[in-house]
């Protein structure tokens, strides 16, 4: 595996897109390595296979220019906070080194996302533990800052990315999974992702979290952390625009 700045961890190969698709893209744009560790296949989802969806995921990073987009390969449906799925996740932080994680609020009312909100958190930790997995061959690493994006619970956010320049290309990339999104020539069992107006709900999301920071469309994240903050000035004025 490549060493990345920024990992994504999201538990089916379309949520990555859904969520923070815009500020991966604008990460790479400033520098930094960017990717992904999709967790499950996405075997359970009503439409597409498997194969299927691990082409549309590989197209997709392509679109966001990922360095790297893994699969961890655990059960659809069925990921919990155990201790294989640690072992599983710390031996990929260590691989990848990260220095900072965006993945699933906690509480999601998805059980997989719930559980991963977890499982990031608690592996983050462990992956700095030297004696943790420590037979298998790979080093500790620093503690990861995790991020976790807001998109089901009402949660006030910690900061929101500004993605105004690279919407165009988060939607291109969600619409890369085209088994789970609306196909008209479908005969396949309709759920909401496939509803002809899913998709514009999202790019409407995205539009009202820029509206709140006065800028065309943004991504939202919630850090239980304090955040160190270097230079409040420049921090603050940023913002001065939406009052004046």
């Amino acid at each position: 595996m490549k060493n990345v700045d920024v990992l994504a961890i999201f538990a089916h190969p379309d949520d990555m897109e859904l969520c923070v698709a815009g500020t991966l893209l604008k990460m790479k744009s400033i520098g930094y390595q960017t990717g992904a560790l999709d967790i499950t296949r996405g075997e359970m989802g009503t439409r597409g296979t498997p194969e299927g969806r691990a082409q549309e995921a590989e197209d997709a990073a392509q679109i966001i220019r990922l360095d790297v987009r893994e699969n961890l390969e655990l059960s659809d449906c069925h990921v919990a906070v155990s201790d294989e799925s640690k072992t599983k996740l710390v031996r990929a932080l260590r691989s990848l080194k990260p220095k900072v994680i965006l993945t699933h609020q906690i509480d999601d009312p998805h059980p997989d996302h719930h559980h991963i909100g977890q499982l990031v958190r608690e592996s983050a930790r462990l992956a700095s533990m030297r004696k943790y997995d420590g037979d298998y061959g790979l080093d500790r690493i620093p503690v990861p800052i995790v991020a976790h994006n807001i998109f089901s619970q009402r949660i006030l956010p910690s900061f929101i990315v500004d993605i105004s320049e690279f919407l165009e290309q988060k939607m291109e990339a969600i619409r890369a999974h085209k088994s789970q999104f609306y196909n008209p020539n479908s005969n396949e069992l309709e759920t909401r992702l496939t509803s002809s107006k899913f998709l514009d709900e999202m790019e409407n999301r995205s539009r009202y979290f820029g509206s709140l920071i006065g800028v065309d469309a943004g991504e939202p994240f919630f850090v239980r952390e304090m955040l160190n903050v270097d230079d409040p000035v420049a921090l603050l004025t940023r913002s001065m625009n939406l009052y004046s």
